[in-house]
């Protein structure tokens, strides 16, 4: 199919509401014709939720018991009707099925769908309406009815609000639902199926309901050319899953096979096209509709070519305030017009054939100078208002406003009154019409008909699922979410980023690390396998876990962690061959199976003994007293033979014997106040734990110590003890007399070895090329020192040694130089014999410059010799 966009930079289309549809981006175009397959099993996995979502709807309906004529006792085979449904839109690779899904689900369901003109249920052999906007049944007497009633109403107000002079106003009646306009011509007359191909379809078993079982045949929306696949069905119809050879928006790029829903794309390459300036090209990627204009600026001047300034090169042309002023073609006036182009002056106005103020006579005027006096007449130009004429004689000056009285309607017709002509009348009636988004009414007070467009923000989900459109409210579906996502492997080390709400569409990148997943089970560890998107497999090691009675371990799989599918009321009657039983699948932790391990079983009063499996292994009593020495030492359990827990021997009673409930009459030990709140037992009382404050060593923090311990540590004569009880733990916050932090912890009086600081400190050697860390005790004692090794001696020698024969040299290039000029001197003075001519001209090409610049420049040599040699020499003395 060939591309629809015209021209390039229009290539956007339009969906079914007459909005601009979003343009594609590159990542969310359609899969190429080899994907065919994978899209097959794609549109099968969404055919199987829609059945599975069906199910769910029917068994719902069910509950609420809807109630059903005789008519629709028939049995739906709603499998196969499904399948034939959506075969021939499969077979073509499609997936995209779209709000059709939930129309599938709801024809099916008898009474599910409700008129809202009568409030009934929309029965499977009922004759019914659909509305083309938003696809809701009513009935078919219903909405004739109801167009009728709407249409006479209307009719009704428009004659008695409209003025015997004003055209009536056109008549519409509007969906009971989306509020769509139709005219009356445009009322239902006849039942036909969904497609409208036949009238009055039968109801069968193997169709869906108000259809006629031919293919739908509708064009597509956006318009492409195609038509519909499916069978004909409720609903809208779903994207074109053809696939087209289309070029990218700049038609740079070769064509690529794509769906004909999604066959706009973007290659990603510069653009290049010439912008409206002609000078600049478009530095924007590949992109839908025209070329942005041009950013830059120029400098540009105005039409009058008096003035210029910095201007959009995408706008060139401006206007300065300059007033033209050159002398117009009589020589008598010149022009008034603000800065125009040259040359476009044009003829005096004054100039030809003029008329009086009022226009009815007309004179040819020989001078441009000379005014053209008033006719006399009746002036007769149409006043401000538009409906009355000025009624005085012809005049210059202009016409004043309208004095009359009469009876005006409101702008939207429902009210009159009679004002002053020149005055506007609006009414205080607000518009119930419904705005361009088709969601909220215009509201606005006496409207005239021309509602503006709906300006609140959109706020419905967006198709990702977690965000919701922030554009102005409109009609039909939303862009797609602008923002990205990122896309991860299990383990988070495989990413991908890819547009919000494309999860559910691909699959994780692929990553072959070793899955990190925490085991869900009891064992530590899983099986070692690679990094994957779904659940890890069932373990499948032993459990080896101890059974809680006898302490045996189990030999079966690992059963922690299992899938287990329940029937949820497994006892409630079918009621049709529709209805299904409402499984639920959850992962269980299951109980070990029973041990089966022998086990001796001896009467809970050790009278009888014999060998049972552990799990039925369980001691019975046999009816004597328990007769055990209580904690007390001076009573017996009276307890019916039972199990003794925790009883150190076998004469004494356990946890769950008997107890003395008599108070402890011991006396507590000195320096414990607490009283011993157990009942009578032997002596001595258990330890006192009541906690204690106390303050630590160092005062910083507070201490809870048990009483017991704190007594023992009193009563003691060795105070290591009370000096460990009193310690907090922490490092003592004192310093010591070098600076450093005590080393010991929270501790009593002076800090310890103040001498034995271990810190460490930096030592240098003198001439500070080494450096060596030592503790800070050895450099306090003076022991820490570090003198200069043989490198540090050599590098000084060397040093010296090159100070040493820069000053040599220098001494003897200045000798040699005094020398020179001593004897250039000594020549001059002396006043030998002029040399020959080609050895006066070796001089005067070797001796260039005068004798008192020679002598200026040894001066500066000199001193840069001076300031290099005292250089070296500080340097010495700072590494001595």
């Amino acid at each position: 199919m060939e591309n629809q966009r015209g021209k390039r930079g229009k290539g956007g289309q339009k969906n079914v509401w007459g909005a601009q549809k979003p343009l594609p981006r590159q990542d969310n175009i359609a899969k190429t014709v080899k994907d065919k397959e994978k899209d097959r099993a794609e549109a099968e996995r969404r055919f199987l939720a829609a059945k599975a979502k069906l199910e769910s709807s029917i068994q719902k309906h069910l509950e609420v018991e809807t109630p059903s004529s005789d008519e629709d006792d028939e049995e739906l085979l709603t499998d196969n009707i499904l399948e034939n449904v959506l075969q021939s839109y499969s077979s073509t690779g499609g997936s995209d099925l779209g709000r059709t899904t939930h129309f599938l689900e709801q024809v099916f369901q008898s009474g599910a769908a409700t008129c809202l003109i009568c409030i009934g249920n929309v029965k499977h052999a009922d004759a019914i309406w659909s509305c083309e906007s938003c696809f809701c049944y009513f009935h078919l007497p219903c909405i004739q009815r109801w167009a009728s009633d709407s249409v006479a109403q209307q009719k009704r107000a428009a004659e008695e609000l409209t003025a015997p002079y004003e055209q009536p106003p056109v008549i519409y009646w509007g969906c009971p639902k989306c509020r769509s306009e139709h005219l009356p011509s445009d009322t239902p007359q006849k039942y036909t199926c969904f497609c409208g191909q036949r009238q009055d379809p039968p109801f069968k078993q193997w169709l869906i309901p108000h259809s006629c079982g031919e293919t739908c045949q509708k064009p597509l929306q956006p318009a492409c050319g195609h038509k519909c696949l499916l069978l004909c069905h409720p609903g809208p119809c779903p994207s074109c899953p053809q696939v087209v050879l289309t070029t990218c928006y700049c038609e740079k790029s070769k064509p690529q096979a794509k769906r004909c829903s999604n066959k706009l794309w973007t290659c990603g390459s510069v653009c290049g096209a010439t912008l409206s300036c002609g000078k600049h090209t478009c530095d924007a990627l590949c992109h839908p509709g025209e070329c942005k204009p041009c950013p830059r600026t120029s400098k540009q001047t105005c039409m009058c070519r008096s003035s210029s300034r910095e201007q959009p090169c995408a706008n060139p042309a401006w206007q300065c305030d300059k007033i033209c002023g050159k002398t117009l073609s009589c020589e008598s006036h010149s022009c008034n017009i603000v800065c125009h182009r040259p040359g476009q002056c044009g003829p005096c106005p004054r100039s030809g054939v003029q008329t009086c103020p009022c226009g009815k006579s007309q004179q040819l005027n020989s001078s441009c100078t000379v005014d053209i006096p008033t006719c006399g007449d009746t002036c007769g130009k149409m006043l401000s208002c538009k409906n009355h004429q000025c009624l005085e004689r012809c005049h210059k000056e202009s016409c004043g406003n309208c004095l009359q009285v009469s009876l005006k309607s409101c702008r939207c017709g429902l009210h009159k009154k009679e004002l002053p002509c020149q005055r506007e009348f609006t009414c205080e009636a607000k518009c119930k019409r419904i705005k361009n988004c088709m969601r909220h009414p215009c509201n606005r007070k006496c409207c005239d008909g021309q509602c503006t467009p709906c300006e609140k923000v959109c706020g419905r989900q967006l198709t990702c699922g977690k965000h919701k459109c922030m554009a102005v409210c409109h009609s039909g579906p939303c862009y797609p979410c602008p923002l990205f996502d990122t896309y991860t492997c299990a383990c988070g080390a495989a990413k991908m980023t890819l547009p919000c709400g494309r999860k559910k569409l691909l699959k994780p990148p692929k990553c072959n690390l070793k899955c990190e997943i925490a085991s869900d089970c009891h064992h530590p560890s899983r099986v070692p396998h690679k990094c994957h998107p779904a659940e890890c497999p069932p373990c499948k090691q032993i459990c080896n876990l101890t059974h809680e009675r006898c302490k045996h371990l189990c030999p079966a799989p690992c059963h922690s962690s299992v899938w287990v599918t329940t029937v949820v009321d497994p006892d409630r009657p079918l009621e049709g061959p529709w209805d299904r039983r409402q499984v639920v699948k959850e992962k269980k932790a299951l109980p070990c199976p029973d041990c089966l391990v022998p086990m001796p079983v001896i009467c809970l009063g050790g009278h009888e003994k014999a060998d049972w499996p552990c799990f039925k292994a369980i001691p019975s009593s046999c009816g004597r007293q328990c007769g055990r020495a209580l904690q007390c030492g001076n009573h017996q359990c009276s307890q019916l033979c039972h199990i003794v827990k925790d009883a150190p021997d076998a004469h004494k009673a356990g946890k769950n014997c008997s107890e003395c409930e008599l108070p402890c009459q011991l006396s507590r030990p000195e320096g414990c106040s607490h009283p011993c709140l157990l009942p009578c037992h032997p002596a001595p009382c258990k330890l006192c734990t009541k906690s204690l404050k106390l303050k630590c060593h160092c005062g910083l923090n507070q201490l809870l110590r048990p009483c017991h311990q704190w007594i023992a540590a009193n009563s003691s004569e060795d105070k290591d003890e009370l000096e460990k009880l009193l310690s907090c733990g922490n490092q003592c916050p004192k310093d010591f007399a070098c600076g450093h932090r005590c080393q010991s912890d929270c501790h009593s009086g002076n800090c310890p070895n103040p001498e034995s600081c271990k810190k460490r400190v930096k030592v240098f050697c003198p001439c500070k090329r080494l450096k060596k860390d030592y503790q800070c005790s050895a450099v306090r004692q003076g022991t820490a020192f570090l003198e200069c090794d043989e490198v540090c001696k050599e590098k000084i020698a060397k040093e010296k040694e090159e100070r040493e024969k820069e000053k040599e040299k220098l001494r003897l290039e200045k000798e040699r130089k005094d020398k020179e000029e001593l004897e250039k001197f000594e020549k001059w003075q002396q006043g030998k014999k002029k040399p020959g001519r080609d050895r006066r001209r070796k001089e005067s090409e070797e001796v260039k410059l005068t004798w008192p610049q020679r002598y200026l420049r040894t001066i500066i040599m000199s001193t840069l010799a001076a300031i290099v040699i005292g250089f070296f020499i500080n340097l010495l003395q700072a590494q001595n």
